[in-house]
């Protein structure tokens, strides 16, 4: 793929950018900072109405309606629900802001007034609770309040921005899905493509690291075949959730007996079903694996070694046929731009000050690198936190950071503020960065 040339300033001249960027950019975020009443009023109206990956009509037609009221030009639908919209602003480069909009199949904990109640069919046809465990509801409202920002400031700057709202992260195929539907013949293509994610992290903080930052993503359903019958008699029977429980205690012995100390490996079972009653042995079972790793070569070697496991233990335990091994989806690593982080740091760290924090590099997932990829440019995507600052300091006082609530649990809800103006405030000060100045 030829590699679109994208110019980012050299190391010393972002120090004297920085200088010379400091006061303007922060009097330009103070300045055209929207109110946020409008958009706190959003999120608790998105947090209470999630809706699952496929499904994000309403979400989407939210976000739609927000830009064309600001004068965007706006492409909807595309991929399933995703939305574009385009703002040209004379000339400059062009820079794609994106977020997520999809919630996860998980029952809501938090006891908020505005936590979600709500139940959707998923793919599989069965009712399910759904909440906005991960975080999404504060992705796009802080991308709506951001490109108001912008909006708001374009006296200021020049060129072209995009504002992506993708549907389906969840599944890793919301990308790859508006990219497959035409993206790109619908919009400009970008010069960079920015995104951020909201994470178990103080409120207010932001951390931006350059290189490996989420790990590739692969998942499984495998079938396990047995013979069933009464369970007074498994003499006569092939049990399949013996061979399932063999099964998973030993994939575990992948990242710790197969993969170097060091490297990152995380094989996850989320998901066991089989039988219906105690006294019956089933005839199959049923897992779903989450698969995590960052370097390619590691990622291969766990990919076959959980081939190997399944089918040698299902050899041992007699399975009555060869297990169904289904590679349901695949997600790319995501790897910063080391010159784009460098030049966001240079803006970010004068403005965010002591709140630019260094934090452990999540083992999560994420598809939007195909954004950029898919037209050879770079991209970065940078963490902002949503913990509650005195419940944050209090954990990390008593040592127990790791008990607090964090992306995909039932209890995790990022506190309204700061998190929503320290999200906008990074999109559009990671927006203004690279956008030409007036």
């Amino acid at each position: 793929m030829q590699l679109r040339v994208f110019q980012i300033p050299s190391s010393s001249l972002l120090e004297e950018l920085a200088r010379d960027d400091s006061d303007g950019l922060q009097n330009v975020l103070d300045r055209y900072r929207p109110d946020l009443r409008p958009f706190e009023s959003i999120y608790r109206h998105l947090h209470n109405q999630p809706e699952l990956s496929g499904q994000e009509e309403q979400t989407a037609r939210t976000a739609a309606q927000h830009l064309r009221t600001l004068g965007y030009d706006v492409h909807a639908d595309i991929g399933g629900h995703g939305v574009a919209g385009v703002f040209k602003n004379g000339d400059g480069p062009t820079i794609l802001l994106r977020a997520d909009m999809d919630a996860l199949p998980v029952e809501e904990k938090t006891g908020l007034p505005y936590a979600s109640t709500r139940v959707a069919k998923g793919r599989d046809g069965l009712s399910t609770p759904v909440a906005h465990a991960c975080g999404h509801d504060s992705h796009v409202t802080t991308l709506m309040a951001a490109a108001m920002l912008l909006h708001s400031a374009r006296d200021h700057w020049s060129g072209t921005l995009v504002c992506v709202f993708q549907p389906a992260e969840e599944h890793l195929e919301g990308a790859q899905a508006m990219l497959d539907d035409g993206l790109y013949e619908k919009i400009p293509k970008p010069d960079l493509v920015l995104a951020q994610h909201v994470i178990r992290m103080r409120a207010g903080t932001v951390n931006i690291r350059a290189g490996d930052l989420l790990t590739a993503a692969d998942s499984f359903h495998v079938r396990i075949y047995g013979r069933g019958g009464h369970g007074s008699s498994p003499q006569v029977t092939i049990d399949p959730i013996v061979i399932g429980a063999s099964i998973v205690m030993r994939l575990q012995t992948i990242p710790s007996r197969e993969v170097a100390p060091g490297e990152v490996a995380v094989v996850t079972c989320g998901s066991i079903n089989a039988g219906h009653a105690g006294n019956v042995i089933p005839d199959y079972l049923d897992l779903q694996l989450s698969v995590r790793t960052f370097d390619p070569d590691v990622r291969a070697r766990v990919l076959q070694a959980i081939h190997r496991i399944i089918e040698a233990e299902c050899q041992a335990g007699g399975a009555v046929e060869k297990p169904k091994i289904t590679h349901t989806s695949a997600g790319p690593s995501t790897v910063n731009d080391e010159k784009t982080v460098d030049a966001l740091r240079a803006t970010f760290q004068p403005y965010f000050r002591d709140n630019l924090v260094d934090t452990e590099r999540p083992s999560a997932s994420e598809d939007f690198s195909l954004l950029a990829t898919a037209v050879g440019v770079p991209y970065v995507m940078w963490m902002f936190g949503g913990i509650d600052e005195d419940s944050w300091d209090d954990a990390v006082a008593k040592g127990t950071v790791n008990e607090l609530p964090s992306n995909h649990s039932p209890f995790f809800a990022p506190v309204i503020e700061p998190t929503l103006k320290t999200g906008m405030d990074a999109l559009a000060l990671g927006a203004l960065t690279f956008l030409k100045r007036r």
